[in-house]
């Protein structure tokens, strides 16, 4: 009788670890007949880039402080005011 519970663990071990062997080999051939993931988001997501104003750092606009139509990268930046960094002159 020992042998027989011997015998079927030994079936239920190696049933479960050529299970886990199958479906590891299912996931490599699906990462392999995916596409490729794109590096840049497609156009419909891209956003405007400023420059501050103060320093000349690039953000996007949305993140941008405004200041008498000049943009700026924080509120610190925004009460120093245009600086010698920029390429813009302020408008």
């Amino acid at each position: 009788m020992g042998k027989l519970l011997l015998m079927l663990a030994l079936v239920v071990v190696i049933g479960l670890w050529a299970v886990s062997r199958l479906k590891a080999f299912a996931r490599r051939r699906d990462e392999a007949d995916a596409p490729p993931r794109r590096s840049t988001p497609p156009a419909g997501r891209l956003e405007a880039m400023v420059s501050c104003a103060h320093c000349g750092v690039h953000l996007p606009q949305r993140d941008a402080v405004v200041k008498q139509g000049a943009m700026f990268c924080s509120d610190a930046h925004a009460l120093a005011g245009p600086g010698a960094g920029s390429s813009d002159p302020p408008q």
